[in-house]
């Protein structure tokens, strides 16, 4: 087992979400996060007691939040995720599923939702016993995620469906197999269990996890690039930068001027017969630091809006032991975190454009002075040719993702919901973009590593001859043609696996 997280004790990171959902960190309530459930929970039941309109306790949900109903009925709160299980489209992954579960214990702990204390650990305990609900993922527009919580509270209760160890259950069976029994909800746990847009807010953490190592490989390809192409690093100099620093330019300039430290294309004065071949490169080499430094900058304000999530409440309604308050709000509003992954959507397109553009330009004889194609034997051979068209349908499908979702939605809920941010589509579309980044910087690593080799006569820098190396440990040199797919798919996984995260890795924080 790896490290348990203690919920309420520490500031929750999306790495920490990552750790729970993929490996084997565990999550646990600490003392504070107890006491807090329990302030929150005791302030309800007085509240309740006395009267009080309290919506989703003594009042319907959406347009019937002028209906009184009884407070405390377990009925009605099991009604609640009940007849929001109305999810389509496809099943969210096991690591989305943990991460969902895994975000809404993180603000349940703080102790601002009134749910029970019974109720929030026999969730720590279907997430610690791996039993993983059923999740279709479409069904939120983006006002809290209802739909995909409701199918996870379902199953919390007894009903649905869950895998448990790689065999789908109904929810009941599910639970009996691991041992759990569905809790006692208290007056507002069905309410509190679906309140929130932890859907987004879990596929966002993983989002932006992948998001950086994605680009940390990208850079790290681009670098290889540059060796290949010969390319002119003076526009990553410090005296360059210095003229206009924006944000995210200068941690890319660093981490390419270090890669390419010691080699010959980190020679100054301009262009050498070992250095830079042309004063002035095409605009995918020349603006690199722009590119990728206005993604890492866009990376650290999705990073910014997922951790301030994390670690904070967006019940409604809030309930407040210390105010002795039951406070309406606003706060599953996602609009923020909406505009955060759009804006990383966008930035990731611009970044995949050049990294697409780079690919074509070393396989091309007239700008990299290369054979065509990088095969080495010029007799027919077809080398990265049709590595092309792969190339630019996952450009095409990127900016096609990276377009804004709608702003105007069909209102809901008798037009009393004539608003949404839609956070969760975006944060998934912005999912599948960082994906294919990820696979054009594993073509990038294939094509930039063959054009070292033809290259010939040239010494990389220390970092590039790191890069380069990895490449060759896990893909041969291209000579005669052969199915190119399997090597994309293994210089995939090293990039996912973190191979390249020293020396690219950026900032996990604002540059």
């Amino acid at each position: 087992m790896g490290r348990t997280i203690k919920l309420g004790t520490e500031h929750l990171s999306a790495q920490d979400v990552a750790e729970i959902a993929r490996g084997d960190a565990a999550m646990a309530l600490g003392v504070e996060a107890r006491a807090a459930i329990a302030a929150s929970h005791a302030a309800l039941d007085r509240l309740a007691g006395s009267g009080m309109a309290i919506y989703g306790v003594s009042t319907g949900l959406g347009a019937a939040a002028d209906t009184r109903v009884s407070p405390g009925d377990a009925v009605i709160q099991q009604r609640i995720p009940l007849a929001r299980s109305v999810g389509v489209g496809r099943h969210a992954r096991r690591d989305e599923v943990r991460a969902i579960m895994a975000v809404r214990l993180a603000r349940l702990a703080v102790g601002r939702s009134g749910a029970s204390l019974g109720t929030v650990e026999a969730l720590v305990r279907m997430l610690e016993h791996r039993v993983h609900p059923v999740v279709p993922m479409t069904g939120s527009v983006g006002e809290a995620d209802l739909a995909p919580l409701a199918h996870i509270a379902s199953v919390l209760i007894g009903y649905g469906e869950a895998e448990l160890d790689g065999t789908l259950l109904s929810g009941a069976e599910a639970l009996r197999r691991a041992g759990l029994t569905p809790p006692a909800l208290g007056a507002k746990d069905g309410l509190a269990l679906v309140s929130s847009n932890a859907a987004s807010v879990g596929v966002g953490a993983l989002a932006v996890v992948d998001a950086r190592r994605a680009l940390g490989g990208l850079l790290a390809a681009a670098a290889l690039s540059f060796e290949g192409y010969r390319a002119n690093l003076s526009p990553l100099w410090p005296n360059a930068v210095a003229l206009r620093p924006v944000p995210g330019l200068a941690a890319v300039a660093e981490a390419m001027l270090g890669a390419c430290a010691g080699g010959d294309l980190a020679r100054p004065n301009g262009v050498r017969s070992n250095g830079a071949r042309r004063l002035q490169d095409p605009l995918s080499f020349r603006c690199l630091g722009q590119v990728h430094g206005a993604a890492v900058s866009a990376l650290a304000a999705a990073l910014d809006a997922i951790e301030l999530e994390l670690n904070s409440s967006d019940d409604n309604p809030a309930i407040l032991a210390d105010d002795a308050l039951s406070l309406p709000n606003a706060n599953f509003d996602a609009t923020h975190l909406a505009l955060a992954f759009e804006g990383l959507g966008q930035a990731l397109a611009r970044v995949a454009a050049a990294a697409g553009e780079r690919i074509m330009k070393l396989m091309s004889p007239a700008a990299s002075e290369l054979p065509r194609f990088l095969a080495p034997v010029q007799d027919g051979r077809n080398g990265f040719a049709t590595v092309q068209k792969t190339v630019s349908a996952l450009v095409a499908e990127i900016q096609h993702k990276a377009l804004p979702m709608p702003v105007a939605l069909l209102p809901v809920a008798d037009r009393v919901e004539d608003y949404g941010t839609m956070a969760l589509g975006i944060v998934e579309k912005t999912a599948e973009i960082v994906e294919r980044v990820r696979l054009l910087a594993a073509i990038e690593l294939m094509v930039a590593a063959q054009a070292c080799d033809l290259r010939g006569g040239v010494t990389l820098g220390q970092g590039t001859r790191t890069v380069h190396a990895a490449v060759r440990a896990v893909v041969a040199p291209l000579g005669d043609d052969r199915q190119l797919s399997p090597d994309i798919a293994a210089l995939d996984g090293l990039v996912a696996s973190g191979a390249f995260d020293v020396p690219f890795a950026l900032p996990a924080g604002r540059p």
